[in-house]
This record gives structure tokens, sequence and C-alpha cells, in this order.
């Protein structure tokens, strides 16, 4: 899994953009850890028009926009994927963005061009939307966790010998509401009146800020440790589905979840593995 570039890159908008455009992010984080309805916030931006000669798509539902751009690059298959399901939820659209390590077998298995788990768990624990509807968050969030739980309970019964992962941010946008449920290093940015917004943060397991010391602190409870930023000088996500050789609290895959309230001031959305 290399992180030099991005990989894969969706936008949703609403029907005021006419163009999309690809940020380069500098960021100073700032979070509220008790209010779940807290987002990250990115001070300054330097943007330019996207320009990658790889496979693209643009499509439209009633009320929002949404286009993809994937690219391999050097490794030697396509470990990431993209899902953009514009109905179904009783009027919000989903997205979710698959980032792969170890091999293909796990985002194969989740995504949508496959087995489609993971929107499969979702749709059914959220009732097909209704849970949505009443923005009730903990039932929200208990709904989601038991999705991805279920999720990565089938790729774990697959009972092959499998070494990969693969990461997972999916997002529910509604008319007024926007829902993020996040495990990985996969970012979710939000335009909102000029500004970028940045909705995710990272599961690493290295780094000083509070989010990875909570996973240090995790992992080495569990009886892992850190090598060179890595779980057991292996994997660079703390949080992920499959990696079954590390399926104890090393690597979990229960997700965190954000809420936000958006107007018509929210134009853009962009989700980057």
């Amino acid at each position: 899994m290399t992180r030099h570039a991005i990989r894969n890159v969706m936008a949703l908008t609403s029907s005021h953009i006419q163009r999309f455009l690809l940020g380069k992010l500098h960021s100073r984080f700032s979070s509220n850890h008790r209010n779940p309805f807290a987002a990250v916030t990115c001070t300054s931006r330097c943007y330019s028009a996207i320009a990658i000669d790889a496979p693209s798509s643009l499509a439209e539902a009633p009320g929002v926009r949404w286009g993809s751009i994937a690219l391999q690059g050097l490794r030697e298959e396509m470990e990431d994927d993209i899902i953009v399901r514009p109905d179904g939820l009783h009027g919000f659209s989903f997205a979710a963005v698959f980032d792969g390590h170890g091999g293909f077998s796990s985002v194969e298995f989740l995504s949508a061009n496959y087995r489609d788990e993971l929107y499969k768990e979702c749709l059914e624990a959220l009732q097909g939307g209704l849970v949505l509807v009443e923005k009730d968050f903990k039932a929200t969030k208990e709904a989601l966790e038991q999705a991805f739980a279920k999720a990565d309970a089938k790729l774990e019964m697959k009972g092959e010998e499998d070494e990969s992962g693969a990461t997972a941010t999916a997002v529910f946008v509604g008319d007024d509401t926007l829902l993020v449920s996040h495990i990985g290093d996969s970012s979710v940015v939000l335009s909102r009146a000029g500004k970028a917004e940045m909705l995710t943060s990272p599961h690493r397991p290295y780094g000083r800020n509070k989010a990875s010391l909570q996973e240090i602190k995790r992992i080495r409870e569990a009886g892992g440790w850190i090598v060179n930023g890595r779980i057991c000088g292996d994997i660079a996500v703390s949080r992920a589905f499959g990696d079954l050789r590390y399926k104890t609290k090393k690597n979990e895959y229960t997700p965190n979840l954000f809420i936000i309230a958006t107007s018509t001031n929210s134009s853009m959305l962009f989700i980057f593995s």
C-alpha cells in the first residue's frame, strides 16, 4: 500500500458546482471528542484542476452529482475500489472508498463490483434508511457498528488463508445531514462556504496526536507492538477489515462515526484513499 499518491478520488457535489477541484491540504487539526458532531478543520488550501489519465466516471441523481477516478500506480494489482449508491436509503445517498493492502480479496468481498457485503449490512442494520431519517446518533452508531462487525465476521468465515485487509470510509448524504463511518486512513473533506473541512482522523499506529496515542495504547494492551510505525512491523493502519492474523484488539473494525449538519453552502464532498 503506497501512501505517496492519491489513488482513488470520489467527489459528490451539489448542483451549484460546475467543476471538480483537487485540493492539496495543509492542515492544523482541532477536535472536540465530547461532541460527536464536531469536525476537524483544515485551515489552509491550495487548489489545482484534476488532470489524470486514468479510468473515471461522472453521473448524477436528484440532488447530487458524483464523479470518481482510480489510479493503480506501480503495484501489481489494483487493491482499492469505490461504491456509489444514490438511492435506496430513504433519501440518503451512500458512497464508500475501500483501500486494500496485502492483496485484493478483502476489497473484492466488500465492494460493489463483487459481493457488496458492506452495503448489504449497512442497508439491513439501518432498516433501509429509517434509522438515518430519525437522526438518532446513538441508534445510528449502534447500527453501523453492527454492520461493520457482521461484514468483518463474514469476511473471516470465508475460511481461506488470507493475509489481505481493507480500510473503509463510508458516507451517507442526506438533504441536510452528512454521516461519515470510518475505519483506516482514507480522508473525507467537505467544502462548505468556500472552506475545506477535514472530517476524518487516520487510524494509524504512529504519531503524537490524541487519536494515534489511543490506538497505540490499545494495540499494546492487546499484546501487540509497534515497529517503524507498523503493527508488529507489518501493517500501517490500526483499524481495517480482514487482517485475520491480527484480528484481536491489535487491529479492529469498530468505526468512528461523525454527523454533520449541512446546508446550501455545503457544496462538495471528497473521499480520498
